[in-house]
């Protein structure tokens, strides 16, 4: 806001606001407003010319003024002809007075072509025709078009052609040119005017130069030919004058037979860069010429016989342009006053200067002197203040400029507001101002208000406006500053305060992105600012410079630094700025959205250049969204056979937009033209009109012929038919020819409309030649290729000689025979089959006759592999020959034998009976021997950890008999592994291993019971598992192994380093605390009798930890009737069994194969831990009875009732080979050690 007092100071009037120097009355705009608008202290009084003179529109009452204002308006109510003219605006005060450049009002009428009666125009064939259009005058631009009455326009081309005059000019007549309807239309478009002229006929007749041409060549088209001319322009020179930054348009259009064409070249220079012939060759073009376009110009029109040349001598001129524009002037008085006015122009400009409005040599001079381009007043006085006005014209325009030259003494008036805040951002420019109005000018000092001096440094400016500029701006330049302004008249001063803030920055940018048309597409932008601007800070996202934040179009969703893009269109695409804005500064960042979508559908596909088989078809391409088109896809549609089905035809690149087509005959075509991009395919154009192609012959035959045999005496031929539209024409059938090969009997013919023939009675297996060809009712397709084929084939007749068989090795043999000779293969040769079979083991006389193998060799060859046969086997084998039809009969056998291999594994390999040093390994024989068995190789080495690997030691065992083998002088507690491999004279095969781990010096105490308990806490196939065995002792270790089988079960303990006399209580207990009840309670003493260890115990079945129920009477009742009731099922057994033979320990052992060793070697024998948790190790595994009565020093002797025993392996046998239930569980008789 401006002081008060400098609002008080005088001022001369200046022009603020005019009409443009054109002002055209277009009839459809409701009024014209003439503007004229200015500022001045006192405020300005306005005056008004018209073509010279005075016009005051405030006395018109059919206008429309404003109070202080200059501003007319000119109503649109019909009679605006008597406004047109030439307007100026004069602004004056007590001071002086501005004007305005000149307006010219424009009323243009509605333009017409005059009412005529135009002649037909005739003109001989070969003649050059001009049809004068002579548009009439009106606002420019004017639009020149040819077309019927119809209103199609009159196609051009080198020939025929528009002139920039607008006529229309035939270089030469054709007969086609005779026509009534040709018709010169003017178009108008600023006035929305289009005009007719009245249509004009040309008829072009034959002349007799044409018929004596016609007797000479007996050519009846013959035109007399001639060299060319021109028709515009005129004469061979032409000088033309043209505004710089307007277009240059050059024309030269001839005549003459055949059609000249014409060239354009620059005498002495090449054509600009920026040069473009149009119009067929006809016009040059130079768009915004400029000086260095002028020159020389030539167009050559030339045909055969000649040529003709005409010049252009071109001159670009220019409108009065400022180079030094007088400009406002406040003056002190007594100094000198220089204004100055410079101009250039082509022609050089007149220069015009006045004074207040008026012309300077009417206007007193006093100390005032006017030279070319400046006027110079000495010692100027306050009367010197005037407005003065220098006005520069040419022909092609006028330009005026005003300066305010104003003399007085003036204080220093600062104009810049007190107390200001600037704010600037780090590294930036910032500039503090201080605008001072004074005469004479004031001097402009800045300082900072904490310190003494002005402000200095090197990025520090002090600008002639009194503005203070700070470079690079940083937090030290921060505070208050005070601008001091003086003169010979006075002074003033003002402060204003800095704040540097840091800059604002986006650091994560939005990327461009590429996304299908419908997906969504999102942006996203992080920007950092200011600490003090969080809450002034904003972040906008634009699109094309539109805000999106405070925009409710569809599509778009914002929230702060993410913008998402829903349901992506064309619409969308284009440029998304992320504006990161505070109240200082702002950073920018742009990410483009391109959308794709496939190709849209070609337009406009036409035919041309028809023949009978092909058509040129066209398209314009339409919008490929985005993504090259890769390629046009043209399909074609029939309506005979398929009709409403398309089917593609042809592909060409996408850079192409036509292909000559090939058709079929005798076929209805329509066409259509889809584009493909990366995207995908678009959706295809509209369809071609129809083009009917007429009959032909066919083009080709039929292909893929086949000739087979399915039968010895016949031959059948296929082949694949024509396909509907390639028969060409109606009655399509095909002629079928054959014959035997290589003689020279006629052809046999037969005509058939099917694509098969069977052809009956043929010797077997015979070549023959064979041809098929096409025939329609136009004719026949060209001569069709000969095919050779056989007639039916037979089974082969004979067998393959010579058949001999080499061994290879115990499991491969190589076979070979001879071949079976043509004649007797009765048909194409497919192979031979070698077919075998195994006889019999070599170990076993008896012969079986094993299932028969068969292996196909396809090919005409005479040897094979037999794999995969068995070691130390007598086979035969047979090989026979196969053709099309079958297998021929078989060769006479032939037998071999294979050599021994190497055995198998051996079964059942396990370590039993695992002692302190020794373990004893039970096998049997392999399953497949693969020759005679010379022995065994048994390997074993300490295991005990990967750090302790002991060495692989080796015992041969010669005996092939041998099942078991004793190894003696083992580690104590240590595990082995042990390798056992069986052997024959071919070797020794794979080896089959076992683990097992020795144990300490022990003795045993074994408990046997009959099946589980009752209780179901307790059954040891179900899920409860026993959790411990406890004593009433701890010094001694405890080894527990629980064993059990669907007969009985087995509690093994094995208690080391026991002394002799210690009594041992034992409890068997439930995993299930829950139930704690103990199921079994015994008392073992370990005493020495007469040099014996025996061991002793006392048993309590079925005991509580609560209390026990041995001592109640029904316990003992019933434990007396359960033993009753056992004796007697045992007596019952024993007779049985006498009954049924004895018990095969063999049998029993395969019953329940061992698993004691396995059991130990899951370290069952552990020492004593009293965790309940913990379940006993190899309780879940079944029971054998392989336990010899010496390899333990406790060994039972007597178990059970009297009848059961052990026998000599230590098996036990008796009661437990009867049957499965049994209610009760007994302990019977004395430990007996043996010695």
């Amino acid at each position: 806001m401006l002081p008060w007092t400098f609002l008080s100071i005088e001022q001369l009037p200046s022009i603020m606001e005019q009409s443009p120097a054109s002002l055209i009355a277009f009839p459809f705009d409701e009024s014209f407003a003439v503007q004229c608008e200015a500022t001045g202290n006192p405020e300005p009084e306005f005056k008004w010319t018209k073509n010279g003179q005075d016009f005051d529109p405030y006395q018109d009452l059919r206008l429309l003024t404003e109070e202080d204002s200059g501003t007319f308006v000119i109503p649109n109510n019909g009679n605006l002809t008597e406004f047109q003219g030439i307007y100026r605006c004069y602004a004056s005060n007590k001071l002086g007075t501005a004007m305005s450049e000149e307006i010219e009002f424009i009323v243009p009428n509605v333009p017409k072509f005059p009412k005529e009666k135009i002649e037909p125009l005739k003109v001989e064939e070969g003649q050059p025709v001009i049809l004068e259009c002579s548009p009439p005058k009106g606002i420019p631009p004017l639009q020149i078009y040819w077309m019927t009455i119809g209103l199609r326009h009159i196609e051009q081309d080198e020939r025929v052609s528009v002139g920039l005059n607008g006529n229309l000019y035939f270089s030469n007549a054709v007969r086609a040119d005779s026509r009534h309807d040709y018709c010169c239309f003017a178009a108008f478009p600023r006035i929305r005017t289009i005009v007719q002229k009245t249509a004009m006929s040309v008829i072009v007749t034959n002349s007799t130069s044409t018929r004596a041409a016609y007797f000479r060549s007996g050519n009846a088209n013959s035109i007399l030919e001639r060299k060319p001319s021109l028709m515009s322009p005129p004469g061979d020179r032409t000088y033309t004058h043209h505004v710089k930054g307007e277009e240059l348009l050059l024309e030269c259009i001839a005549e003459g037979f055949p059609t000249p064409k014409v060239e354009w070249s620059r005498v002495g220079h090449g054509l600009s860069d920026r040069a473009v012939v149009e119009n067929h060759g006809k016009i040059l073009s130079i768009e915004e010429v400029q000086q260095e376009d002028e020159g020389k110009y030539m167009c050559k029109a030339r045909n055969a016989h000649g040529e003709a040349v005409h010049y252009f001598y071109v001159t670009v001129e220019e409108p009065p342009k400022w180079e030094v524009e007088p400009k406002s002037q406040l003056k002190m008085i007594g100094a000198d006053v220089v204004i100055r006015c410079v101009v250039s122009g082509k022609p050089a400009p007149t220069v015009a200067w006045m004074v207040n409005g008026h012309p300077i040599n009417e206007v007193p001079a006093g100390s005032r002197k006017v030279y070319d381009d400046r006027i110079v007043i000495h010692n100027a006085r306050p009367k010197d203040s005037a407005v003065y006005q220098c006005e520069a014209s040419n022909r092609h325009g006028t330009i005026l400029a005003n300066a305010n030259i104003m003399i007085m003494n003036l204080p220093p008036l600062i104009l810049t507001e007190d107390g200001l805040r600037y704010m600037a951002v780090e590294r930036s420019w910032v500039g503090m101002h201080c605008n001072v109005f004074s005469s004479p000018p004031s001097t402009v000092t800045w300082s900072r208000v904490d310190s003494v001096g002005t402000v200095e440094g090197p990025h520090f400016s002090m600008h002639t406006n009194g503005t203070l500029e700070i470079h690079g701006a940083v937090s030290e330049d921060e505070g208050e500053y005070s601008c001091f302004a003086q003169n010979t008249e006075g002074k003033s001063a003002i402060t204003a305060t800095l704040e540097v803030k840091a800059p604002t920055r986006i650091v994560d940018l939005p990327q461009d992105l590429r996304v299908l048309v419908g997906t969504t597409a999102q942006f996203s932008c992080r920007a950092e600012v200011d600490p003090s601007f969080i809450q002034d800070y904003e972040l906008i996202w634009e699109k094309d410079g539109i805000a999106l934040n405070e925009s409710e179009t569809a599509g778009y969703f914002v929230d702060n630094e993410m913008l998402q893009v829903i349901n992506v269109s064309f619409r969308h695409q284009g440029v998304f700025t992320c504006v990161a804005r505070s109240p200082v500064d702002q950073d920018t960042a742009v990410a483009w959205l391109t959308v794709l979508d496939v190709p849209e559908a070609p337009e406009d596909v036409m035919l041309a250049e028809r023949k009978e088989r092909t058509v040129k078809l066209k398209w314009i391409p339409g919008d490929d969204h985005n993504s090259t088109t890769t390629e046009f896809i043209i399909e074609y549609e029939e309506s005979q056979w398929e009709p409403g089905r398309w089917k593609e035809l042809l592909r060409v690149p996408g850079n192409h937009h036509s292909a000559v087509l090939k058709l079929h005959g005798h076929v209805d075509y329509s066409f259509r033209v889809s584009a493909v991009n990366e995207v995908g395919k678009g959706h295809a154009s509209k369809a071609s009109e129809r083009h009917r192609t007429p009959p032909a012959a066919p083009d080709k035959n039929p292909e893929n012929i086949k000739i087979e045999g399915h039968l010895p005496h016949e031959m059948d031929i296929n082949w694949e038919p024509l396909p509907p539209i390639e028969h060409n024409g109606p009655g399509l059938e095909y002629r079928v020819s054959y014959r035997l090969q290589g003689t020279d009997e006629d052809w046999h013919e037969h005509m058939v409309k099917r694509h098969s023939f069977v052809v009956k009675n043929t010797p077997t297996f015979v070549p023959y030649e064979v041809r098929i060809q096409a025939r329609n009712h136009i004719g026949w397709a060209p001569e069709p290729r000969t095919v050779v084929g056989y007639s039916g084939e037979d089974f082969p007749s004979a067998a393959p000689d010579d058949v001999a068989v080499e061994v290879m090795n115990s499991t491969l043999v190589k076979v070979s025979w001879s071949h079976v000779h043509k004649d007797k293969l009765q048909g194409h040769l497919g192979g031979y089959r070698v077919n075998w079979w195994r006889v019999r083991s070599l170990l076993d006389t008896r012969k079986t006759h094993g299932d028969k193998h068969t292996l196909t060799f396809p090919g005409d060859r005479i040897h094979a592999h037999i794999p995969g046969l068995r070691p130390f086997s007598e086979y035969s084998l047979s090989v026979t020959a196969f053709n099309g039809r079958g297998n021929g009969p078989g060769s006479h056998p032939v037998s071999f034998k294979t050599p021994e291999g190497v055995p198998d594994q051996a079964a059942g390999f396990r370590a039993t009976d695992i002692q302190k040093h020794a373990v004893t390994l039970t096998w049997s024989p392999p399953l497949e021997a693969s020759g005679v068995l010379t022995g065994y190789v048994l390997q074993y080495q300490l295991i005990n950890s990967t750090e302790e690997v002991g060495p692989l030691l080796s015992v041969n065992i010669t005996s092939a008999d041998a099942s078991k083998w004793l190894l003696l002088d083992l580690e104590p507690m240590s595990r082995y592994r042990f390798y056992l491999r069986c052997c024959t004279r071919a070797g020794c095969g794979p080896a089959a291993s076992e683990e097992s781990t020795t144990g300490p010096e022990a003795r045993e105490w074994i408990l046997r019971t009959h099946s589980p308990p009752r209780t179901s806490t307790i059954s040891f196939v179900a899920n409860t598992t026993l959790s411990s065995i406890c004593t009433n002792m701890s010094p001694s270790k405890i080894g527990v192994m629980i064993l059990h089988s669907e007969y009985f079960h087995l509690l093994r303990l094995v208690i080391e380093k026991s002394d002799p006399g210690t009594e041992y209580t034992i409890w068997l207990m439930t995993k299930d605390w829950l139930d704690n009840s103990r199921i079994y309670e015994a008392t073992w003493t370990r005493a020495k009798i007469k040099g014996r260890e025996v061991s002793t115990y006392d048993r309590e079945g079925l005991a509580s930890i609560h209390g026990s129920v041995s001592n109640q009477g029904w316990f003992i009742g019933l434990m007396c009737a359960v033993a009753l009731l056992t004796l007697v099922m045992l007596v019952a057994c024993f007779v049985n069994r006498n009954k049924g033979g004895k018990y095969s320990v063999k049998e029993k052992e395969d019953l329940h194969p061992d698993v004691e060793s396995q059991g130990m070697n899951d370290d069952t024998f552990c020492e004593y831990s009293d965790n309940d948790e913990k379940p006993l190790r190899g309780s879940q595994h079944t029971l054998t009875g392989d336990m010899k009565g010496g390899d333990s020093g406790d060994s039972m002797v007597d178990y059970g009732d009297e009848d059961a025993h052990f026998n000599e392996d230590g098996s036990f046998i008796g009661e437990y080979a009867g049957r499965k239930e049994r209610s009760s569980m007994e302990i019977k008789g004395t430990n007996q050690s043996t010695a």
